[in-house]
């Protein structure tokens, strides 16, 4: 083989090695910081992993909200169509966090099916709906 074209077969397969391994890292830090939106419905059924990073949503079940005397933890049920899952939540609140709003939170559940909440966010006014958590509702009330 001549050596020019052995050179530039070489640099060929090198930049496409290069690309590769570059495409392989970055799908995989996709991968790992992707969070997906489960309801309670999917919670409590089964369809939501244990111990991976999820993003789940409802509304905050009125008289459920129960603080803590000696820390920042707070407990609360959130639902949709009638299925309620358990919120753990250590840390301040949103300012508009209320009972009987949405919110939508990122955590993870634990071996209980409870959801433990490392980040919670509730919505800013009285028309908006976070769009998960207003997929799900619609979802449950066309399934009843």
């Amino acid at each position: 083989m001549n050596p020019v074209r052995r050179q530039r077969l070489l640099l060929i397969l090198l930049l496409l090695a290069g690309v590769g391994l570059a495409t392989t890292l970055a799908l995989f830090a996709l991968k790992e910081n992707i969070n997906h939106y489960f309801s309670p419905n999917q919670m409590t059924s089964g369809e939501a992993p244990i111990g991976q990073r999820i993003r789940g949503g409802g509304i905050v079940v009125p008289g459920s909200l129960e603080r803590n005397p000696d820390d920042l933890t707070v407990t609360f049920k959130m639902e949709t169509g009638g299925t309620e899952v358990e919120v753990v939540y250590t840390g301040i609140l949103p300012d508009l966090f209320r009972e009987g709003q949405g919110i939508v939170g990122t955590g993870k559940l634990d071996k209980n099916r409870r959801f433990i909440a490392d980040e919670l966010l509730a919505k800013h006014d009285e028309n908006y709906m976070p769009p998960e958590v207003q997929d799900a509702i619609d979802k449950a009330h066309n399934a009843s």
